[in-house]
C-alpha cells in the first residue's frame, strides 16, 4: 500500500510532524508541500493531508488541496491532521473547522499533532499576538509523539 502525505506549513513544524508520521507507517510513503507540489493521487491507496493552524485557519495550500480533489480524495484511505497551539476541546474544534465536513466524515483518522511558537521566525504581529493566547514571550514546541503514534494505528487498520 502506498500513502501520499501533503501538507501545509509556515514556518516548518507541520513538515517534521508529516515526516515522523511518514516513519511510524507500513509500505511507501511519500510526502509532499503542497505549497511546493501537487501529487498524481491516482498512484496512492492512502491520503493523509494536515496542515499548520495560523490565525485559527488551517493554510490556504491545505485547504486548497481538499477543495479542489474532494472526489478524489473521500475515495482513498484517509487521514486529516493540523499542527497548532490549542490542544484539548480547542484542538478538536479547530480540526472540525478546517476540514470540509464530506472529508472529515469519511476519515480514518484524524488529529492533533501538536504546536511550536518560535517567536525568532515571527514577525513583531505575530509575536505580539502569540504573547497574548499563549501568555508567554518564550519559544515553546508541544510535539504530541502519542497523538502520531495513534493517528498512524489508525491508518494501518484502515
Amino acid at each position: 500500500m502506498s500513502t501520499c502525505i501533503a501538507y501545509a506549513t509556515k514556518y516548518g513544524f507541520t513538515k517534521t510532524c508529516a515526516e515522523i508520521l511518514a516513519k511510524k507507517l507500513d509500505g511507501e510513503t511519500d510526502i509532499y508541500d503542497l505549497s511546493n507540489h501537487q501529487p498524481d493521487l491516482s498512484k496512492y491507496d492512502k491520503v493523509i493531508i494536515g496542515g499548520s493552524i495560523y490565525a485559527g485557519k488551517i493554510r490556504k495550500p491545505a485547504m486548497k488541496f481538499c477543495t479542489d480533489h474532494m472526489d478524489t480524495i473521500k475515495d482513498k484511505k484517509l487521514g486529516l491532521f493540523i499542527c497548532g497551539m490549542s490542544d484539548g476541546e480547542d484542538a478538536k474544534k479547530q480540526l472540525e473547522s478546517s476540514f470540509p465536513k464530506e472529508l472529515l466524515s469519511v476519515a480514518a483518522a484524524k488529529e492533533s499533532f501538536g504546536g511550536d511558537c518560535n517567536f525568532d521566525k515571527m514577525n513583531i504581529i505575530e509575536r505580539f499576538i502569540m504573547k497574548k493566547i499563549t501568555g508567554s514571550g518564550q519559544n515553546q514546541v508541544r510535539i504530541s509523539e502519542d497523538h502520531i503514534i495513534r493517528f498512524a494505528g489508525h491508518m494501518k487498520d484502515a
